[in-house]
């Protein structure tokens, strides 16, 4: 468990969180809280069952970024073989909101199971480089939209409306385009390694507020790719416990906590603003991480707020 910090402690220090308007979205921050809060469910579905999550490259990404997007979401399942401490029990902090929710609503499944989808590669720009939250839904509508999250990933030559100035990332829901009756899940998610890497891509990079101390060695040496992996790590587990704004948050619907965005900041043990914890050090790389994954993959993920203990759960 991450420890507390004390108020003389709390500093300025860009991290994120998440709102819904009509969308969720993963914001910039200055306050580390000393103690997370207590989350509600506000008895809206969840995602379950066997859930495909599709990805949609949009613009240029060389073959061996993508695989360390791919090979993340692959390790999210238990069947895939991984060293302790895993990607896959990280994810499993995500099943006790699902058993939390069964007691509550006995109609609702217990079980949320992610598989690796389709790949759209989208190289040509084709709605150029400067985008709107509008076109990342009109992106996101290209992957199957029943039992899917579908997930827009953008180079780091891309433009998005908010993108460095308020957020790393974003996660919500659209009316389907196939069928107006139901709602698709989807994430978007940009590289910031040219346009804002002190922002959204720290510990990896320094912050551009806040303690300055040195940053850490990235897990797959992108600074960028292991920054998404970061984000995409924070807004998946989000869309899993609150996918349509009525799921588990905690504050205002417009501006809610979840399950990733409680814990800001807290990578390990002992994390406080401007440190993210006690880390595991690849002896050879000198790579800072706290998981393995599939392939032989290490990653840096974010704590989990754990319902069971109303506190902030690490691997290490």
């Amino acid at each position: 468990m991450a420890s507390s910090v004390p108020s003389l402690l709390i500093q300025l220090f860009l991290l994120v969180s998440l709102f819904h308007v009509s969308t969720a979205t993963r914001r910039l921050t200055e306050l580390v809280q000393e103690q997370p809060p207590l989350f509600k469910f506000h008895n809206g579905p969840l995602l379950s069952g066997q859930i495909s999550i599709n990805l949609i490259w949009y613009g240029h990404f060389k073959p061996s970024q993508r695989s360390i997007i791919s090979d993340f979401l692959t390790s999210l399942s238990s069947s895939t073989s991984q060293t302790h401490p895993s990607v896959a029990t990280w994810w499993k902090t995500t099943d006790k909101y699902y058993h939390l929710s069964s007691n509550k609503s006995p109609s609702l499944s217990l079980s949320l199971s992610l598989s690796m989808g389709k790949q759209i590669l989208d190289e040509s720009y084709s709605l150029g480089k400067s985008l709107t939250a509008k076109q990342i839904v009109e992106l996101a509508a290209k992957g199957e939209q029943r039992n899917a999250i579908n997930v827009v990933l953008t180079a780091s030559d891309v433009a998005i409306e908010g993108f460095c100035s308020s957020s790393c990332g974003t996660h919500g829901s659209s009316r389907s385009t196939k069928n107006n009756k139901y709602k698709f899940a989807y994430i978007w998610v940009g590289n910031s390694e040219t346009q804002c890497p002190g922002q959204c891509a720290w510990p990896f990079h320094r912050p551009i507020y806040g303690p300055q101390s040195p940053p850490l060695v990235a897990p797959n040496n992108d600074v960028g790719l292991d920054g998404m992996v970061i984000n995409l790590a924070s807004l998946l587990a989000g869309t899993a416990t609150n996918p349509f704004g009525n799921g588990y948050f905690q504050g205002p619907a417009e501006a809610p906590l979840e399950a990733a965005s409680a814990c800001p900041g807290v990578y390990g043990k002992g994390a406080y603003p401007g440190y993210a914890g006690d880390l595991l050090v690849d002896s050879t790389t000198g790579a800072s991480f706290n998981s393995h994954g599939a392939n032989g993959r290490k990653y840096l993920l974010p704590a989990l707020f754990d319902p069971s203990t109303s506190s902030c759960s690490t691997l290490v």
